[in-house]
């Protein structure tokens, strides 16, 4: 009799444990009672929060529910049942209180949201019974038997939990966007537009949702009314975030939202901060790196009254972060065609580029002296362009940008860094084809500096793409003036074909330790 009150003891407080987990998750919300690894996913939550600050809340739920599935499948598949039972009572303690944090910051939840919730709430639950069902038996054919059906209620369980989420952020952003096309009031309006821009920043998949709710027509609705006009650099910046996505843009060439962004760019009246924020749309929607292109074709409609008003922002910038806008907007668009470039050549754009690289206030950051010598780069191909570097002291500029370095270590500083140090190179290498270029730079030393970045892998950190450009240009130079290298260094950097030159250059310091 006492054996068999020990094991009911025993099994109790087994029992109990996860029963206190439970009890602890939707009384105290997650406040974590231990450090160990399961437990570092749970949630500090407070009841006081703005909606955005709920709608983080839920968002962060979310993410630690979907890791939660992920650890499951992977303990179910190492049979560790013990664990997985305990896991999915977690993750259906998650789930409720997720549910009930919603219901409280949501008005008016829909049928079908209601109907959601309860789905998801009834499958947990079934996926719990199972999971306890499978720690209450040994026997190996039963437990067997038994996975592929906690396997497939493990998945629908995340499909359901999944539409929900999705059907939870959809109403969220109808609201705001119902909010900002009714409200003829700033402070709402802004509101609004604040707890938008949050939910951009949340990632792609809340940018298509907002797209495809008609977020970009919303917001180029606010564009088209005067009494708004404080509210256009908050508008713009929640317009670049939703045109990251394929969505925003074919949104964007619906409401033909380039020629409104050409009308903001070339009207004076407008602040330079509502300015900057159109540039910073047009340096988003002309990435070089998107690949969906269809919304270009209205771009290039608009493209010369976009490229004057932009070189215009670079020469009337009054801090670093407006030249950073209007000038990444620029070298975006010099991609596109050689005439772009045709334009920048006749808007004197190379001389207000040098000039605003001689104003540290200004051109301050490596991030903005990468966009300065993408549109040197892209320039460079012009014949046109070589005295115009020449008369504005440009040599010494791309030579100065050979020395970039990083102050920070910030990985992302770093990467500017190489970029501005291979795209001078490149520069100098198109531009020393013309005699006037290379005898200047022949004389402003970029030789040694060039022969120094491939010989010192620190120098160019590392940076295989800084020294194929650096081989290039020294050996543009080294035809031109042949006296300028040592005998080893042209043995070495210049007579051997380009490929052998790399691989000598990336072998200089390896290791045979």
């Amino acid at each position: 009799m006492h054996l068999i009150q020990m094991d009911s003891v025993q099994r109790w407080m087994e029992d109990l444990k996860l029963m206190t987990d439970c009890e602890c998750m939707c009384i105290l919300q997650s406040k974590p009672i231990s450090i160990e690894k399961d437990e570092e996913n749970e949630l500090i939550l407070s009841s006081q929060h703005s909606t955005c600050d709920n709608l983080q809340l839920l968002l962060k739920r979310a993410w630690i529910i979907s890791t939660e599935f992920t650890r499951i499948a992977q303990k179910l598949e190492k049979n560790r049942w013990q664990r997985v039972h305990s896991m999915t009572v977690r993750v259906n303690c998650h789930v409720r209180s997720m549910i009930n944090e919603h219901s409280m910051f949501t008005r008016n939840s829909s049928e079908q949201m209601h109907q959601f919730e309860k789905l998801l709430i009834d499958k947990c639950s079934e996926f719990t019974a199972f999971t306890e069902r499978c720690i209450q038996t040994e026997d190996e054919q039963i437990l067997k038997s038994m996975k592929s059906c906690i396997n497939e209620t493990l998945t629908t369980v995340a499909q359901y939990f999944g539409q929900l989420i999705e059907l939870i952020l959809t109403n969220e952003a109808q609201n705001l966007l119902r909010q900002i096309e009714l409200s003829d009031n700033v402070y709402i309006t802004e509101s609004a537009l604040s707890s938008l821009f949050s939910l951009t920043q949340e990632g792609a998949h809340l940018c298509r949702i907002i797209a495809k709710e008609g977020g970009v027509a919303v917001l180029f609705k606010i564009c088209r009314q005067d009494c708004f006009r404080c509210l256009y650099p908050q508008m713009l910046r929640t317009l670049a975030s939703v045109c990251c996505v394929e969505e925003g843009m074919h949104q964007l060439e619906k409401v033909d939202g380039i020629l409104c962004l050409a009308d903001i760019l070339t009207d004076s009246s407008h602040s330079e901060a509502t300015r900057a924020e159109a540039a910073a749309v047009i340096a988003q929607i002309t990435s070089p790196h998107l690949t969906f292109t269809q919304h270009l074709s209205s771009f290039l409609e608009n493209m010369e009254e976009i490229v004057t008003a932009l070189v215009k922002l670079c020469q009337e910038a009054s801090s670093g972060e407006v030249f950073l806008l209007a000038s990444a907007a620029l070298a975006n668009i010099t991609f596109f065609d050689t005439v772009a470039c045709e334009m920048l050549l006749q808007l004197n754009a190379m001389k207000i580029l040098l000039a605003a690289c001689s104003d540290k206030q200004i051109v301050d950051t490596p991030y903005s002296r990468d966009q300065v010598v993408t549109i040197l780069a892209n320039m460079s191909v012009l014949d046109q362009c070589a005295s115009e570097i020449i008369q504005g002291n440009g040599v010494q500029l791309l030579l100065e940008m050979l020395f970039e370095k990083s102050s920070s270590g910030n990985s992302a500083e770093v990467a500017a860094c190489e970029r501005v140090q291979q795209k001078s190179a490149v520069t100098l290498a198109r531009l020393s084809r013309d005699p006037e270029v290379a005898d200047a730079a022949v004389k402003l030393s970029c030789i040694p500096r060039l022969i120094k970045l491939c010989r010192s892998p620190t120098e160019r950190n590392n940076s295989d793409s800084v020294l194929v450009a650096c081989l290039a240009a020294l050996r543009r130079l080294a035809v031109m003036s042949p006296d300028g290298l040592e005998e080893s260094d042209f043995q070495q950097l210049v007579k051997p074909r380009l490929v052998d030159s790399f691989l000598l250059c990336t072998n200089m310091e390896e290791s045979f330790v």
